[in-house]
This record gives structure tokens, C-alpha cells and sequence, in this order.
């Protein structure tokens, strides 16, 4: 008589039961897509963009790009530049929408690095409808810790842009204030309004009202 030896049936580990793998800095600058993802924790983490958040970066970096040509102020990189400027998390890489490091810092030594390893002098990040608040909150106190002098958080449904410094000091400016590279990027200016298409602007104004879900009927007596 033949005996049967049973088998521990497999069990499959839900998402969040899995044990996550960490990565390192080094590991995300060799990853073919690593531009699509920033680095916390040992964790990737997935940019969240929309078409209008990367036409208003591009049209950020190009006004910027072009005042910056012109007078020969500095440059900037790539918005899949990752910056690991993070003293007290060695491992955290961030991504910037639109960064600009001033010339004169610029160091032989710079040009090759992977992921920059001293903070930009302008960090702009333009909100997405996928952007969580608080991430994004994180984000900004991170890069005034890291020392960035100036932060530009631009938020296309308000046409508005929020302004962090150095110094602690906050301000809003809305489509028809004039936008300041201040000291980081002097001589630079431009009205907010002419950063967000008009184009898109037009497109929200023609949506049509979302439908209302109809009233319960009363109960009949």
C-alpha cells in the first residue's frame, strides 16, 4: 500500500505582503528608464506628470534658458537630471521639473557626475493633477533644507505660482504679477499668465458642467 505525501499548496504574497527591494542611487543612474523615477527610502519612486505639466516645464525652461544664454548666467540640466544633494539621506535622489545651477558653480568635476551632488539655485516644480499635497509639501522643505535659494511651485489650475526662499519667506503671485528670478537668476522677468497656454485655458472654460446625480424620490405614503 502506497502512500501519498502531500504538498504545502503555494501561497502568492499580495503587493503591499512582498518584501521590497531596495535600490541604490548608483542602480537607478544605470536603469534604461531611470529618468522616470526619483529615489526615497531605497524605494522608486514614479514621476507624476501630465501633458500640460511638461509644456508648461518646457516653456519655463525655455525662457529661462534662453535669459540665461544671453547673459551667460549658468545652466539647465535636463528635468531627468537626479540630484543626491541630501546630507542627512545619502540614498534620496529628487528630480526637479526645471532646475538652474549658476555658472560659477559649476566645477570641472560637476560635469561628469551622474546624479548632481550639490542642490540647484532654482528649483521649479509644476503640479500635476496626480501630485499628492503632502509629497509635494516634503519635496520643498527638502530642497530649501538641501540649501536651494529659490523654489517655484507653479500651479496651473490657480494660473498662479508659489514662491519659497532661503529665508523663509513665501509669496503668491497670480496671472498678472510679474515672476522674479531675484538674485539667483537676476534680470530675469516675466508674467506668470504667460506661462500657462491659453490653449488649455480655453479647454477647461469649454468642459461642460459635470452631471448632478438625481434626488432620491420620496418614499410614497
Amino acid at each position: 500500500m502506497s502512500t501519498m505525501i502531500g504538498t504545502e499548496p503555494e501561497v502568492e504574497l499580495r503587493p503591499e505582503t512582498r518584501p521590497k527591494i531596495e535600490v541604490t542611487p548608483e542602480e537607478l543612474l544605470a536603469m534604461p528608464d531611470g529618468g522616470r523615477y526619483e529615489l526615497i527610502d531605497g524605494q522608486l519612486k514614479e514621476r507624476k506628470v501630465s501633458f500640460l505639466s511638461t509644456v508648461i516645464s518646457g516653456e519655463i525652461g525655455r525662457v529661462l534658458g534662453n535669459h540665461s544664454h544671453e547673459h551667460n548666467l549658468g545652466w539647465l540640466p535636463s528635468a531627468q537630471q537626479g540630484y543626491r544633494c541630501y546630507p542627512w539621506s545619502p540614498g534620496l535622489v529628487r528630480m526637479a521639473d526645471v532646475s538652474f545651477i549658476r555658472a560659477e558653480r559649476v566645477t570641472p568635476e560637476l560635469w561628469a557626475e551622474g546624479h548632481v551632488t550639490i542642490p540647484p539655485d532654482l528649483a521649479v516644480e509644476v503640479v500635476s493633477p496626480n501630485d499628492e499635497v503632502d509629497q509635494l509639501d516634503e519635496k520643498v522643505k527638502e530642497y530649501l533644507r538641501a540649501g536651494v535659494k529659490l523654489v517655484w511651485v507653479v500651479r496651473p489650475v490657480l494660473r498662479a505660482v508659489e514662491v519659497f526662499r532661503s529665508d523663509k519667506t513665501v509669496s503668491w503671485l497670480w496671472a498678472d504679477d510679474e515672476l522674479s528670478g531675484e538674485d539667483v537668476i537676476p534680470g530675469f522677468r516675466c508674467r506668470v499668465g504667460d506661462l500657462f497656454p491659453k490653449e488649455a485655458e480655453a479647454a477647461a472654460q469649454s468642459k461642460p458642467p459635470r452631471s448632478r446625480r438625481p434626488r432620491p424620490k420620496p418614499p410614497r405614503s
